[in-house]
């Protein structure tokens, strides 16, 4: 049955309500000292993208001297404790690194993890006199001119819903870096839960027991990996269908409850076991580790060593490869009872030896 009018303007005006924005003009001066004092925050999963060539670099510092419009810089404040004043970027990292690249101090470049030389300003459409200056070489006024320029910034505060924060981060940010969910999750619910994952993730036992391609090597798929067994080892009984939301859910649930001492007790067991039952690492004929086969098995082995601390690792694994595990580790195997029993048929394997 179709929706009413009344309650569509309901859900309209209840989604509005849980998203609260304040708009600022900022200049280029206020924004590099924000950047400078670490008030704006450029999250690690930004970090490992590249950023624009001199050529586009230096096409916006043209814009900025010239008063061309750009488009609004988006920023989230930051929600952890006694960082009320400083903004987490969101959509507008190229044109941030830039200004700081251009104009910034050495402790701003340092700040957001940039080493190289001065942008030198190149393929300037207009003005040609500038070409081959950096900011320093410029006269003073000129200097100053584009340090007053004011940008538009626009700002989602701490009253909205966290939830709303996620969505609204993965809508905007079209800045010509494409993140994966777990780097988004990174960006957005910064916190002990996430420092954990990323300790955990550079494990040696974690990581002689996954494979991973060359292109998940620094996507934050390792992350996830480890996020993936914390959320089905303690709550895979009330999967219902959508991976994403699901281990969204768990991450939103885990910032306020980190628990990084026991889980790291219960990963390092786990996953110690793992690496003496499969020194070469879950694996398949093409090498690598599918993402549901080790749902199944490192849940699994947790689950078994909660019941018996002092399981030895089998010496027989044959069965990893048997069709009843294949068939719940397979195509279409995110539903409820497909990851309810690839899980607990691993469970049972291990605990019958």
């Amino acid at each position: 049955m179709s929706a009413t009018a009344a309650q569509q303007r309901k859900e309209l005006n209840d989604r509005r309500h849980q998203v609260d924005f304040d708009t600022y003009d900022v200049t280029v001066d206020e924004l590099l000292r924000r950047v400078e004092k670490g008030r704006i925050d450029v999250a690690p999963a930004y970090q490992r993208k590249f950023r624009w060539l001199q050529p586009r670099q230096s096409a916006l510092v043209e814009s900025i001297f010239l008063g061309i419009p750009v488009p609004p810089l988006f920023m989230a404040t930051n929600a952890e404790a006694g960082q009320a004043n400083s903004w987490e970027v969101v959509d507008g990292l190229q044109r941030i690194t830039t200004l700081v690249h251009f104009a910034g101090s050495e402790l701003a470049k340092r700040k957001i993890g940039m080493e190289d030389s001065p942008l030198h300003l190149t393929g300037l459409e207009k003005l040609k006199t500038f070409e081959g200056a950096t900011f320093e070489s410029l006269p003073g006024d000129l200097q100053s001119l584009f340090e007053d320029r004011p940008l538009k910034v626009v700002v989602l505060n701490d009253k909205s819903n966290v939830r709303v924060r996620f969505d609204l981060f993965e809508r905007i940010n079209t800045g010509g870096i494409t993140l994966t969910h777990q780097e988004v999750r990174e960006c957005v619910f910064r916190g002990p839960f996430i420092d954990l994952l990323e300790e955990l993730a550079s494990r040696d036992h974690f990581n002689s027991v996954i494979r991973l391609s060359e292109s998940s090597q620094q996507d934050g798929t390792r992350e996830e990996f480890v996020l993936r067994f914390f959320a089905y080892l303690e709550n895979y009984q009330n999967f219902e269908h959508a991976v994403k939301d699901f281990l969204d859910d768990f991450t939103i649930a885990a910032r306020d409850k980190p628990d990084t001492l026991k889980r790291t007790r219960v990963f390092d067991r786990t996953f110690k076991f793992l690496e003496q039952c499969f020194p070469d690492g879950i694996r398949t004929r093409k090498g690598l580790t599918p993402v549901n086969l080790f749902e199944g098995i490192a849940v699994g082995a947790a689950l078994a060593l909660k019941e018996k601390p002092r399981l030895a690792a089998p010496e027989n694994l044959d069965w990893i490869n048997s069709a009843e595990l294949k068939a719940n580790a397979g195509g279409g195997a995110n539903t409820r009872n497909r990851v309810r029993g690839r899980i607990e048929y691993c469970r049972d394997k291990f605990l019958e030896h």
